[in-house]
């Protein structure tokens, strides 16, 4: 029976660009595991959106002297391109400003309000003199208490991840002014989050199957003690309070946003005539939700978003939260207010997607942090992607093509090697499908479906067909064949990671429809002797050296 997989991804700042450490640390990874599980056959629904009321898209606003609107407009845009050419493939990507998130939001605070869970008090606010106005948590900065870092936010610091509250950053000052805030008393609802940290530690204790960083942190934080939080501030941009008497208060973003996986699947069902189908994918029990993030969203998909749920009720908690940590950039962190980073816009521009697919995902931050540089990226593309994966494909189809009549050869009888291939890649496509399932993308590739492309060369280098062609051509036939049949297992192996590449391969081999349409089912059998096929073209592109350094010199232009 098909299973129901929520695939929930981290819905972006609509202030910026998309970097590739936004890529490493959620898009690519919920994309591999979408596909795979469309390709075993169980009901996939991938949501994300622009978080378009977030306080990075206010100051950016400020900062060009335009509306928070324009800016959540061309951002959102860039992102739906940059989906669509990376092949990262929502079932639907929207955004947090429209009637629908609104209408679900002020659903869910209502329901909250009236069975407890938020109450109002006052509290002390930055305000600032200078700027004439309460600053919103994101609107200060200052070094965080726990571990020092200078430019930690009024809502949580990047560098340990702990959530803070503004009065608690010490030298505090306006990231708009840059004066140091005063406190002054005003009312906001908070969220009960006390209430639940038993619950919480009871659900999360038995997590097995959660990453241990995952796991670790939460229960930590929990360990710690829950504490009430604001989820209110004085703004103008954002959800209206649906309470009377609170018409100048907005409902915040750090609330609200992750709210929008709920109602992002609200309106996948209405966009598609089936209005009560998201329910499959939030009531159900035969439903599981996977929630994909960098470490810094940790403690909103564990701790702050299930404590939501639990107060509405009925709806699935969490399955997993497999948060990767950070990518850095040539051994130094990704840092956008310095431009040390590489957008995925302008890589896109220039080069094309999969090998960066290929490459983030060998070297995913799974459990640490990982590094991405192009002296990296330019050898895995032209040892791993050219000389391994690509040229055991155009070698063997080249050579079946000039010598069998562009047709997939008839083979003999299989002597022990080419069997034991078979074998191996039976039980490397077995091994991949258990490591995706797992969230271990990492050993997916790198331990099963790039290492059954190197026994394959293996394989060919021992039976060398070219001489067996002039001697047995039947004997070399049986050999082609055999590593045909081993270049369509890859074809379904590789495929969540470099789905361009898969589906030119898959027509390359002379199949119609697409991989999907096969599935993720693989036997020699499906090598069907006397397909026609066209002469191959090469699959990757093999870049000089120097393209590295051209690379890093454009990082620090």
């Amino acid at each position: 029976m098909p299973e129901r997989i929520l695939v929930a991804v981290a819905w972006p700042y609509a202030n910026g660009s998309i970097h590739i450490g936004h890529a490493a640390g959620c898009y690519i990874p919920a994309d591999i595991f979408a596909r795979f599980h469309r390709l075993v056959g169980n009901e996939v629904l991938m949501v994300s959106g622009s978080d378009s009321h977030g306080t990075p898209v206010t100051l950016e606003a400020e900062k060009r002297g335009v509306t928070p609107e324009d800016v959540f407009t061309e951002y959102h845009n860039e992102f739906l391109e940059t989906w669509k050419v990376l092949g990262i493939s929502f079932d639907l990507f929207t955004s947090t400003h429209t009637d629908n998130h609104q209408e679900v939001t002020q659903d869910i605070f209502l329901k909250l309000y009236n069975q407890g869970y938020l109450y109002t008090k006052v509290m002390q606010q930055p305000y600032s003199e200078v700027d004439g106005r309460f600053l919103a948590d994101r609107y200060v900065e200052g070094t965080c208490p726990h571990c020092d870092f200078d430019s930690a936010r009024g809502d949580q610091c990047d560098n340990c991840g702990r959530t803070l509250d503004p009065q608690d950053l010490i030298d505090i000052r306006s990231r708009i002014s840059g004066d140091t805030p005063i406190f002054k008393e005003t009312e906001h609802f908070f969220l009960k989050l006390s209430a639940f940290e038993e619950q919480l530690l009871n659900w999360i204790r038995p997590k097995q199957h959660w990453r241990p960083n995952v796991k670790n942190f939460s229960i930590g934080y929990l360990e710690r003690g829950l504490h009430d939080r604001a989820i209110t501030r004085d703004i103008e941009w954002g959800i209206p309070v649906p309470i009377s008497g609170y018409e100048n208060k907005r409902i915040y973003v750090w609330f609200e946003a992750v709210i929008g996986y709920l109602s992002a699947s609200i309106e996948w069902a209405n966009n598609i005539g089936e209005p009560e189908r998201w329910k499959d994918f939030w009531e159900s029990d035969q439903s599981r939700a996977h929630y994909f993030m960098g470490k810094d969203n940790i403690p909103f998909h564990t701790i702050i978003w299930p404590a939501m749920l639990l107060g509405y009720g009925g709806l699935n908690l969490p399955h997993d939260v497999p948060a990767n940590e950070y990518l850095n950039l040539e051994g130094m962190k990704l840092s956008t207010s310095r431009s040390w980073a590489i957008w995925l816009k302008d890589y896109l521009d220039r080069y094309q997607p999969d090998p960066l697919r290929y490459v983030i995902a060998a070297n995913m931050p799974e459990s640490s942090d990982s590094d991405f540089s192009w002296g990296e990226y330019v050898r895995r593309n032209n040892d791993e992607l050219v000389a391994t994966f690509g040229n055991l494909v155009h070698r063997v189809l080249t050579m079946s093509h000039r010598n069998f009549d562009g047709q997939i050869p008839h083979p003999g009888p299989l002597d022990d090697l080419s069997q034991a291939l078979l074998e191996e890649a039976n039980q490397r496509l077995a091994g991949t499908a258990s490591d995706i399932r797992a969230c271990r993308f990492r050993a997916a590739l790198n331990d099963n479906a790039m290492a059954l492309a190197q026994s394959a060369n293996r394989y060919l280098d021992r039976k060398a067909p070219w001489k067996e062609v002039k001697t047995d051509k039947a004997a070399a036939g049986t050999t082609l064949w055999t590593a045909i049949s081993v270049i369509n297992c890859l074809k379904i192996a590789l495929y969540p990671f470099m789905p361009f590449t898969c589906e030119k391969l898959h027509h390359m081999l002379g199949l119609e429809g697409t991989i999907h349409d096969q599935g993720w089912q693989w036997s020699p059998e499906h090598t069907t002797p006397g397909t026609p096929f066209d002469p191959p073209t090469p699959l990757f592109t093999k870049l000089d050296e120097s393209v590295a350094d051209e690379e890093i010199e454009r990082i620090r232009q």
